[in-house]
C-alpha cells in the first residue's frame, strides 16, 4: 500500500480498535503481578498507542504532503531516472532522456471523478510522472494534464503552451487535483472555448521535504530554482510536445507557490514569461519551516528574493504577472505595496505588465482560491503566446 493510501490509514485505524477492544478484553486476565501478565499488558498498550500514533501521522502527512511515498520517506531525493518510452506521437507515454519517467506516486487514484470517462483523444488525460534534474540533482513526482488536443492526429506535430501549478506549503501535489480542481476546472474551460489547449504541469514547492526552500537555491543546500527554472522545463520538453519559448511558458500557484510563481518569472523571464500568484508573499520568511535565515547570512541573496527590493534598485522584468488576493486577507497592505511599487516601475518599462484580482471577501483557504481560479487561468491563457515549434515530418 502506498504511504498516501486511504486504504492503509483505514487498516490502521481497524488495528488501533481491534487492539483497544482486546485490551479491554485481556486486561483483567493478565492483571496478575507476573512476568508474562506485566509483559502482555505491555505489549498489548504498545499495539494500542503505536495503531494509535501511526493514524495520526498518517493523518497529518496526507494533509500536508511532507511525504508522498514510501521511497519519499525512507530515501528523500534517491529515486534513480528510468528511460521511458516515446511520447513524441498521439497517444504515446512520455519519454526523455532519462530524465522522465511514469510512476503510481502521488496519490491520484484516491481522487474520483478527476476527468470524465472517454478516450484520450475526447478528455485528456492526466501522468503521473518522476522528473529528474541533471542541473540541480533533484528528483520530484509531477502530473502532467494532456488536453484531448494533445492526442487529436490534427495536431500531432503541434507544440503546447505550458502552465506550471505549483501547490501551497507543506501541500502535496494531489491538493491542486483533490482540494483546488485544477486539472477539472482548467478542462471544462477549454471545452467550453474560455482556455486555450494548454498543458498543465502540477507540483509542489517542496521538493526536498519537509523543508520550505521559498523556490530558491538555498546556500550549500538545494538548489530548488535551478530545479524549476532549468531541470523542469528541460526535462518535460525531453518528453512532451511543448513550447520551447518563455513566453509560451506560464507559472502561477497559491500561498507559498504563487509566491514562488511570482519570484521565479520576476528573477527568470526567460524561462517563464507569464505568472499568477494567488496569496502570495513578496519576501521569503525566516522560520523554523525555512530552517532559520534560508541565506545563511547572504545579504544580498536575500535582497534578490524581495520582490519590492527588485522592482526599485533592479530594472523591471520582461514579464506579465498578475496578483489575486482579496480585501480580508492578512497581506492586503502588502499586497497594496507591491502593487503600487509595480505600476511605478512599469511607467518606465512598457515589457513589465502586473494585472490584479480583488475579491471583497474570503481568506487564505481552497474554497477561495478555487473561485479565483477560473480567472486565474483565463488571465493566464490570454497571456501565453501560441508556440510556433512544430515536429519535423516523420
Amino acid at each position: 500500500m502506498e504511504l498516501t493510501s486511504r486504504t492503509l490509514v483505514y487498516a490502521l485505524i481497524a488495528v488501533a480498535v481491534g487492539a483497544l477492544i482486546a485490551t479491554l478484553w485481556l486486561w483483567p486476565r493478565l492483571s496478575a503481578q507476573r512476568p508474562l501478565p506485566v509483559l502482555g499488558r505491555l505489549g498489548l498498550l504498545t499495539v494500542t498507542q503505536s495503531a494509535a500514533l501511526s493514524v495520526l501521522l498518517l493523518s497529518v502527512n496526507n494533509a500536508y504532503g511532507f511525504y508522498t511515498s514510501w521511497n519519499d520517506l525512507l530515501r528523500p531525493g534517491a529515486a534513480a531516472p528510468l528511460a521511458l518510452t516515446s511520447a513524441r506521437t498521439p497517444g504515446a507515454v512520455p519519454d526523455g532522456d532519462k530524465l522522465v519517467q511514469p510512476t503510481d506516486e502521488g496519490g491520484l487514484e484516491t481522487v474520483k471523478d478527476v476527468l470524465p470517462a472517454g478516450k484520450p483523444e475526447e478528455v485528456g488525460r492526466i501522468d503521473s510522472v518522476r522528473l529528474t534534474g541533471t542541473e540541480s540533482g533533484l528528483s520530484d513526482q509531477v502530473f502532467v494534464y494532456l488536453p484531448p488536443e494533445y492526442f487529436n492526429p490534427r495536431y500531432g506535430r503541434e507544440h503546447f503552451p505550458v502552465l506550471v501549478a505549483l501547490a501551497g506549503y507543506p501541500g502535496p501535489t494531489l491538493n491542486l487535483v483533490d482540494s483546488l480542481q485544477l486539472p477539472q476546472t482548467a478542462a471544462e474551460l477549454q471545452r467550453s472555448g474560455q482556455m486555450a489547449p494548454t498543458v498543465i504541469v502540477m507540483a509542489r514547492p517542496t521538493v526536498v521535504p519537509p523543508r520550505d526552500t521559498e523556490c530558491v537555491d538555498v546556500p550549500g543546500g538545494p538548489k530548488t530554482e535551478t530545479w524549476f527554472v532549468k531541470d523542469v522545463p528541460a526535462a518535460l520538453r525531453s518528453a512532451y510536445r511543448l513550447g520551447r519559448g518563455a513566453e509560451s511558458w506560464g507559472v502561477f500557484g497559491y500561498s507559498t507557490g504563487g509566491s514562488c510563481a511570482l519570484r521565479l518569472a520576476m528573477r527568470h523571464p526567460d524561462a517563464y514569461h507569464n505568472a499568477a500568484g494567488m496569496h502570495p508573499d513578496y519576501t521569503v520568511p525566516n522560520d523554523r519551516w525555512t530552517d532559520g535565515d534560508l541565506f545563511r547570512g547572504d545579504a544580498d541573496a536575500a535582497r534578490q528574493s524581495d520582490l519590492n527590493w527588485r522592482l526599485k534598485n533592479l530594472p523591471a522584468p520582461a514579464a506579465s504577472l498578475l496578483v489575486v488576493s482579496t480585501h480580508a486577507e492578512d497581506d492586503y497592505q502588502a499586497t497594496q505595496k507591491f502593487l503600487a511599487t509595480a505600476k511605478q516601475a512599469a511607467e518606465n518599462h512598457p515589457e513589465f505588465l502586473v494585472d490584479s484580482l480583488m475579491l471583497p471577501d474570503g481568506g487564505h483557504s481552497f474554497e477561495t482560491w478555487r473561485r479565483e481560479l477560473p480567472a486565474t487561468l483565463e488571465w493566464l491563457s490570454d497571456h501565453l503566446a501560441r508556440p510556433q515549434d512544430r515536429e519535423p515530418r516523420p
